[in-house]
């Protein structure tokens, strides 16, 4: 199996997963909308016991249909992208992120319910920017700055601009995300090496630097059979007499 094909192989689950994530919480709000009840209470309320249920629970739960419809395209896109180029650590990715953005945005968070599944997305978009440029794949990095160049303008909100924004859970997300992509290493594609990088390399093996000699200077290496096979080349030639026309045979 090739390298693209082991690491970078489509599955139902690459776009399956993501889908049923953003159909859940499609649900979610449109259960509470339909029977009147209202989640918001069930998000991370920070420093108290029974706010720790939020870890859990606040990444299904919006405050209203804006707030639904700005984090179902990045989640569903950026989810996608975990799936497809990191598979083998694609649930761990999100499983141990969703914990983590929780845990800290209970820790730093202002005392009100922050809830959203916002923090999943920095989450996402740190892991899928830093590892990107820390495994030196050419195909991660390039997704790296697709990612920054479409959500790039999402980090200004890890800052406190607006009040009613949680800032704090985008924080912890982005930082959730760029510990994760530290700390995994197994399962991801490797670089691509050359030959002159490879463990088994040997430089007086390599075709090209035989054409070099010890100081550097370029030399014709001509293998001694293709020497014999060009000394062995004989060139006949072949005259004939050109014939003459009848003019020039009556002036003679």
């Amino acid at each position: 199996m090739q390298e693209k094909d082991k690491y970078f192989k489509f599955s139902t689950g690459v776009v399956g997963y993501p889908l049923l994530f953003v159909l859940v919480i499609w649900i979610v709000f449109w259960f509470e909308i339909r029977f009147g009840f209202d989640f918001n209470r069930f998000g991370v309320y920070p420093r108290t016991i029974i706010g720790l249920r939020g870890v859990l629970f606040s990444p299904f739960i919006h405050a209203d249909i804006n707030h639904l419809w700005h984090n179902t395209l990045p989640l569903l896109i950026l989810s996608a992208a975990l799936f497809f180029f990191y598979q083998k650590n694609a649930w761990k990715v999100l499983i141990v992120g969703i914990f983590l953005t929780g845990i800290l945005t209970w820790f730093l968070g202002r005392p009100a319910n922050h809830i959203g599944a916002s923090g999943v997305i920095y989450m996402l978009f740190g892991f899928l920017f830093f590892k990107g440029i820390i495994t030196k794949h050419l195909r991660l990095i390039a997704l790296s700055f697709i990612v920054v160049f479409i959500y790039g303008s999402m980090v200004m909100y890890v800052f406190p601009i607006d009040p009613k924004i949680s800032w704090e859970g985008h924080l912890s997300g982005i930082v959730t995300g760029a510990l994760l992509a530290f700390t995994i290493k197994k399962g991801i594609a490797p670089p691509m090496l050359y030959s002159w990088q490879s463990k088994d390399y040997n430089p007086e093996e390599d075709e090209f630097l035989k054409h070099f000699d010890e100081n550097g200077n370029f030399i014709e290496n001509i293998q001694q059979e293709d020497l014999e096979a060009e000394e062995g080349i004989k060139i006949i030639y072949e005259y004939k007499e050109k014939a003459m026309d009848d003019d020039s045979k009556e002036s003679n």
